[in-house]
C-alpha cells in the first residue's frame, strides 16, 4: 500500500495539469480531492477561494498530488518521476513521451542507452520532470512510478548520506547502489550514479548529478509522509526539520534541502472539521488536537 506521496506545486494550473497528465499517461485518472474554503484565507490566498486546493492523479495506481497555489515555487529536475515500461509496451512509452514533450523541453533524448534500450528524460510544460525507461525485466508494480532524487548544486554528492539518514528516521532500506567508479567534473568515484531504496512498500531512486547543476531541491516538489499519531509526527518532525524559517502548515526542509509534508494519516478527516483550514494556517508542525 502506498505511503509516500509526491506533491507537485502548480501555479494556479492544478486542474488543467491533472487533466493533461490523465490523458498523457497510461492507466491514469485525475480527481479534485479538496478545495480552498471561501472564508478564513490569508490575503494572498483570496484569489483561490472555492477553487481546487489539491488535485490527485493516479498513474498505474500510484497517487501524485498537485497543489494549486501561487507563483512562489515551481518544480525542477532535482526530483523527477521515473516511469518504467515493459519491453512489449514500447508503443505506450512512445505515446507518453510525445504527450509529455508537447510544450516541454528534452533533457535527454529518447534513445537507446547502455542502461536501457529505450530511455528519455523530459521536463513537461509545467516544469515537472519525467524519466521514461524501458526495462529488460518485468516491471514490478512498486517500481512502475518512482520518484528520483538528484543530488546536485548545494546537495552534490550527498545521496548516500541522505539514504542512510532516511533509514535512521523513516526506516529506509537500501536495495541497490551503483557508484560512478571514476570521478566526473563534480561527482567523486564513490558518488552514486544510481541507487534505489525502499520506504515502507514504496520505492525511491536517488543519484548524485554527474555534471554541475545550478539548482537543487525546492518546495516545488515535496514528499508527503503520513504519521499514525502525534508522537510519530513529533519524532519525524524533530529529526527531519533543519530550516526553521521553512516550517509552515506541516511543511519542513531537511538538511539536504528536500521539502517534506509531515501529516497525520487521517489528514483528510481532520480537514473536514469546522475551521480546520484556518487552524492549520496557524501551525508549523501539525498538532492533531488543534484541528
Amino acid at each position: 500500500m502506498q505511503k509516500l506521496t509526491v506533491n507537485l506545486w502548480m501555479q494556479g494550473t492544478a486542474e488543467e495539469a491533472g487533466a493533461f497528465y490523465a490523458q498523457a499517461q497510461p492507466q491514469a485518472r485525475t480527481e479534485v480531492e479538496s478545495r480552498y474554503p471561501t472564508e478564513g484565507l490569508l490575503d494572498f490566498q483570496q484569489p483561490f477561494a472555492g477553487q481546487a486546493l489539491t488535485v490527485s492523479v493516479w498513474v498505474h495506481g500510484t497517487k501524485i498530488t498537485l497543489i494549486n497555489a501561487g507563483n512562489e515555487f515551481s518544480p525542477n529536475a532535482s526530483i523527477s518521476m521515473i516511469l518504467s515500461f515493459n519491453a512489449d509496451e514500447r508503443d505506450s512509452l512512445n505515446a507518453t513521451w510525445e504527450a509529455l514533450s508537447d510544450g516541454g523541453s528534452v533533457l535527454m533524448p529518447l534513445n537507446e542507452y547502455p542502461f536501457s534500450s529505450r530511455y528519455g528524460w523530459v521536463s513537461d510544460k509545467y516544469g515537472v520532470s519525467w524519466q521514461l525507461m524501458e526495462s529488460s525485466e518485468a516491471v514490478s508494480e512498486t517500481t512502475r512510478v518512482m520518484p528520483c532524487l538528484m543530488f546536485g548544486g548545494t546537495a552534490q554528492n550527498q545521496a548516500a548520506q541522505a539514504i542512510k539518514f532516511y533509514g535512521e528516521v523513516l526506516g529506509a532500506e537500501l536495495e541497490s547502489a551503483f557508484p560512478y567508479g571514476e570521478a566526473t567534473e563534480v561527482a567523486t568515484a564513490e558518488s552514486l550514479m544510481f541507487a534505489q531504496f525502499a520506504l515502507a512498500e514504496d520505492r525511491v531512486a536517488a543519484m548524485d548529478s554527474g555534471v554541475a547543476q545550478d539548482f537543487s531541491f525546492t518546495p516545488g516538489v515535496s514528499l508527503e509522509w503520513p504519521c499514525e499519531d502525534q508522537g510519530e509526527i513529533d519524532r519525524v518532525w524533530d529529526a527531519l526539520s533543519a530550516v526553521p524559517e521553512a516550517e509552515a502548515c506541516g511543511w519542513l526542509t531537511d538538511k539536504f534541502g528536500v521539502s517534506w509534508q509531515i501529516v497525520p494519516s487521517n489528514m483528510a478527516e481532520l480537514m473536514q472539521r469546522p475551521g480546520a483550514y484556518e487552524h492549520m494556517l496557524n501551525m508549523k508542525k501539525l498538532i492533531i488536537s488543534d484541528f
